[in-house]
Formats: structure tokens, C-alpha cells, sequence
């Protein structure tokens, strides 16, 4: 059958990496562009390295965006992310990926969808998946993207320029609500595996957040001694699983897709060493996390899962914020992580009897590390009715 090549970019954004489209490229259709996304991204590989694509085998390297023109008169271009199942024929259209927010802006200057002037540029995002919008602020140099500056996030070797992300009114970006089951913590009886405490937040995407203590852990384990312990593992996918139930994605939990809600463990600030090796002291931040995505241990922080838990420190009465210190005058918070530290800021206040977020703010860096034309086989697009150019 031969290969089809299809027109792309592979950009790294915040602590993920990703295959960006332009939506002119691939069908219209969900159902016609799974299989071409999944063949480019090398899944589904039961020996989950993702070898015959672009993926990392793991969920941070394993995703897709397809940029098109703007649907909503406040945004200047469209943005849709895919997550992609690494050994599993699984592409999840269901949520945001904050680390690759970042790149969406790069990416509309440098393909030429908006004209930009030299100086900050603000790209404003229209984010389908939750159909809120990104206010996207970053430096342009001779018409392109700034790549060079000196700030640095954990998990990224080097530095690069810095990109400010304002999410406009994240809260209820899945189930229209801040905290879908109206509760700041809700119990989940597992049966034979105990009682646990959980607090379900919506902003940006949903996270279920459990206090690392209740399943016998300090909250500071690296991603691999958390992976060890197949108990831990399970229960946090069950109460991840329950908690899709609690907040009406699904009316059982075998029906709970893999990559949302996600599932956290924060902890009260305690020493640790990153991944790289540097140590940090209590003093250093305001509360840790350890999060899980597609079932395993991240090692570092999905971007959107930072913004969520600067918002839900924010939010009286949550586990985040009862082991949470109190953000700054400036409403940040210091969130630890495997890589490292990373600041979120959020504005959060009560309306009425409910509590609402009016912005959560993360800051990136981005990187375009190739571009020209991805192949997958021509099998993967027989289906489809996409004008794409065909070679073998």
C-alpha cells in the first residue's frame, strides 16, 4: 500500500512533545483522523517504546494538535489536542494538554496564520476540547516566534523564551462547574480497600486529588518507586475511575476513558531531590504533587494539572488547600513536582454559593524541533477523504 505523507511539525511545548497539524491537512471527520494519528504517533505498541511513529512511550510524548482557523470572533486561531494511548487503540479528544498550549502561538506565527509585529505578541486560543480560551503572550523577532531567553522550567534541559498562558475563565471546562459534585471533598468507599477522602476540581481539566498520607505515602516518591507499588497504583486508578462516576462522564467506572479525569496525590511540603538530582528544602514551595496520566506516574506535571492545582489551593475546604501554604500577594503558588518547582497563579473567588475562577496563569517555554512531512501508512487514510499527497 506505500505511505502517504502528510504536512507537520513536531514541536516540544513545556514538559511535553507533540505532532501539530494544520486541520486543512486532515479529514474533518474524528473518526477518519484516528487512524492517521495513531499511526503517526506509533500506537498502539505493545511494547510500548512507540517505535514505528513519532510518540516517546509515554503519555507526555505520545499526543497530536490541529491547528485551523478561528470559530469564535475572540480568538485568532482554532486549537484541538489529541491524546494518544501508547499501547492501546485509544485517541482521547476529551481534554486540553496545558504544556502544549504553549506552542499553539508559535506555531499560528511561524505558519503565517496571524501577522505578527516584532515585540510581545498576544495570540488569543480557542481551546475546542473545553471551548474556553488561551491568551497566549510570548516575543516575535524578524516575523517568527522567539525561541532564545534565559528562563528555565523543570524537566527541560536549557532555556528558552519565556510564554505567559492566561486561561480565561478555566472553571467547569468539562462539566460546566468549578466542582462538579458541588462538594469540596467527597468520600469514595473502595470496599476491602479502604475509605479515602477525594476533592474533585474543574479547571482547565478535571483532576481528583487525594492526600498522599491516606495511601501511606510521603507525597515526595520518585515516579518510578510510586510505579513499584502495584496497591497504590490500583487504588489510585479505581478512586481515578469512581470519580468519573462522581462527576457524570460515565454511569460506571469500567466506562471512565483513560485520560480524564485525571488522578493527583498532594502532600504537605516535605524535602526531596528531582529528577535530576537537586535537592529542595520544605521552605522552598507551597505543596507537592505526584500526578498520574494515561495510568502512569508523570514525571513532571501536566501543564493544565499545574493550573488546576493553583486554582484549587485557592478553594476553601479542598485537600490542595488544606495542605497547601497560602499563595502570595500575587495569588501564586509553588507547586514541587518529580522535575522540579513550577509557580501557577489563579484568580478565584465565590459567587454566590458556588466557587468560580476567573483566570489561571502558567508560564512556558517552547521549541520548534522539526518540520516537513510525517508518513503513515496509506491504509490508515484509505478511508478518508482528504486531498493528501500519496507516494509508494
Amino acid at each position: 500500500m506505500g505511505q502517504t505523507f502528510i504536512p507537520a511539525v513536531f514541536y516540544r511545548g513545556g514538559t511535553s512533545k507533540g505532532v501539530f497539524f494544520h486541520a486543512r491537512d486532515l479529514p474533518a471527520e474524528r473518526e477518519a483522523c484516528d487512524p492517521i494519528l495513531l499511526a503517526a504517533l506509533g500506537s498502539p505498541d505493545p511494547y510500548g517504546r512507540q517505535l514505528n511513529g513519532m510518540g516517546g512511550g509515554i503519555s507526555s510524548l505520545s499526543k497530536a494538535v490541529i491547528i485551523g482557523p478561528p470559530t469564535r470572533p475572540d480568538a485568532d486561531v482554532d486549537y484541538t489536542f489529541i491524546q494518544l494511548a501508547v499501547d492501546e487503540v485509544v485517541a482521547d479528544w476529551t481534554n486540553n494538554c496545558g504544556n502544549l498550549s504553549s506552542a499553539v502561538g508559535h506555531f499560528a506565527v511561524d505558519e503565517g496564520l496571524i501577522r505578527a509585529r516584532d515585540g510581545e505578541t498576544l495570540v488569543r486560543i480557542h481551546q475546542t476540547n473545553t471551548k474556553k480560551i488561551i491568551h497566549s503572550r510570548f516575543l516575535v523577532a524578524n516575523g517568527k516566534a522567539e525561541t532564545d531567553g534565559d528562563f528555565v522550567i523543570a524537566g527541560v534541559a536549557g532555556t528558552g523564551a519565556r510564554i505567559r498562558l492566561d486561561f480565561l475563565s478555566p472553571d467547569g471546562a468539562v462539566t460546566g462547574r468549578l466542582l462538579p459534585t458541588g462538594n469540596s471533598v467527597d468520600m469514595v468507599d473502595l470496599g476491602g480497600d479502604g475509605h479515602f477522602e477525594i476533592s474533585i476540581v474543574d479547571a482547565t481539566s478535571p483532576i481528583a486529588y487525594v492526600d498522599a498520607a491516606s495511601l501511606g505515602l510521603i507525597g515526595s516518591e520518585s515516579p518510578d518507586q510510586i510505579e513499584a507499588q502495584p496497591k497504590v497504583m490500583d487504588t489510585l486508578e479505581k478512586l481515578r475511575r469512581c470519580a468519573g462516576v462522581m462527576m457524570g462522564l460515565a454511569s460506571r467506572p469500567d466506562q471512565v476513558g483513560l485520560q480524564t479525569p485525571r488522578m493527583a496525590m498532594v502532600a504537605k511540603p516535605a524535602a526531596f531531590a528531582s529528577l535530576d538530582g537537586q535537592a529542595y528544602k520544605a521552605e522552598d514551595f507551597d505543596i507537592g504533587t505526584r500526578m498520574m496520566s494515561m495510568q502512569r506516574a508523570h514525571r513532571a506535571i501536566p501543564g493544565t494539572g499545574g493550573l488546576n492545582l493553583g486554582v484549587a489551593t485557592q478553594v476553601p475546604g479542598t485537600i490542595p488547600n488544606r495542605l497547601s501554604r497560602p499563595a502570595n500577594a500575587a495569588g501564586e503558588v509553588r507547586v514541587a513536582n518529580p522535575s522540579g518547582l513550577v509557580s501557577v497563579g489563579a484568580v478565584v473567588r465565590q459567587a454566590g454559593n458556588e466557587w468560580t475562577a476567573d483566570s489561571a496563569v502558567l508560564f512556558r517555554t517552547a521549541r520548534r524541533l522539526m518540520q516537513g512531512e510525517i508518513a503513515v501508512p496509506t491504509n490508515a487514510v484509505a478511508h478518508s477523504e482528504t486531498k493528501l499527497r500519496r507516494y509508494g
